[in-house]
């Protein structure tokens, strides 16, 4: 103002009369809305299956009803002879083993064991009656956190077929005798054997730690075959220092009772100061030395 009445009349009107200046302020930035989780249908099919196997239809006041028609409104119920008092269908176990999903949908085949099979009707093909059934259960909903919904009673259908077994790519057999099986084979009886004798440091990678199973009963191990994925490790000789390879073991071990227990283990060895060592394993609890990985998707060092 006084630089304005030193300039004039005019500055000083010009000054005092001025619109006032407007105080800008920044827009609030938009709160981003944060992603649902999907929510995974398989244990929604398992419960309905397991209560709708147990339903009565002509009992539709019973808790169970009520808690199928909680689940799926629309679902019809089995109807058991009233001049018999039918047993449930299922009085064992339900378990989710495929999920196939789509665009808002989902089908899950569930598995339903019975305690035990019943005898088969007269004259039919089986002497048996199936121990395990296999029901297929469609919905909707479970992306983005919505409601998952049933969307009737479910489907019998055959067994899924088996998948592929992973394990293709272990295509080189370890020669028996070779420096590579002999490190598996005192490996595997030291683990089996709840780690006595020594422990297993002595056949991990450095940093490795691997916790034996204390209550394994054999009392005879041993080793059927070893695959591995890499030809390097099939030679007689150990190669270079931090030559990897994975490797499938199959081993069998007999127990106090003389029953053979076939069992299967997926393991990653490394190369060290002229011999092998187990730097991954696929079962029990493993961890990994702090900065270390596996190559392979089918062996890890975390728990299993």
């Amino acid at each position: 103002m006084w630089s304005a009445l030193g300039a004039g009349p005019l500055a000083l009107a010009a000054t005092l009369y001025a619109p006032p200046t407007a105080v800008v302020q920044a827009a609030p930035a938009p709160q981003t809305t944060e992603a649902r989780t999907p929510v995974d249908p398989r244990g929604a099919a398992e419960l309905f299956v397991d209560l709708w196997l147990r339903a009565d239809g002509s009992k539709t006041d019973t808790s169970i009803a009520t808690a199928v028609r909680a689940l799926a409104p629309e679902a019809d119920l089995p109807k058991r002879p009233r001049s018999t008092d039918a047993p449930a269908a299922a009085a064992g176990r339900v378990v989710a083993v495929r999920t196939v999903t789509g665009p808002g949908t989902w089908t899950v085949v569930v598995a339903a064991l019975r305690d035990q099979a019943d005898p088969a009707p007269a004259g039919g093909p089986n002497t048996v009656a199936p121990l395990v059934r296999y029901y297929a259960v469609s919905g909707t909903g479970g992306s983005e956190g919505t409601p998952v919904t049933i969307g009737g009673a479910p489907a019998e259908v055959a067994a899924p077929d088996a998948a592929a077994v992973p394990a293709a790519q272990f295509t080189h057999r370890v020669p028996a005798g070779g420096a590579l099986e002999a490190s598996l084979g005192e490996f595997v009886r030291a683990y089996l054997g709840g780690g006595q004798g020594g422990g297993l440091e002595r056949y991990l990678s450095p940093g490795l730690r691997v916790s034996a199973p204390k209550s394994a009963p054999y009392v005879r191990i041993e080793v059927a075959d070893v695959l591995t994925n890499a030809e390097a490790a099939t030679a007689a000789t150990v190669p270079a220092d931090g030559t990897k390879a994975q490797v499938r073991i199959r081993v069998t071990g007999e127990d106090k009772l003389g029953v053979q227990w076939p069992l299967v283990y997926r393991a990653e060895v490394t190369a060290r100061a002229g011999r092998w060592e187990v730097s991954a394993l696929e079962a029990g609890i493993t961890d990994l030395p702090a900065g270390a990985s596996s190559s392979s998707p089918a062996v890890s060092g975390g728990a299993r």
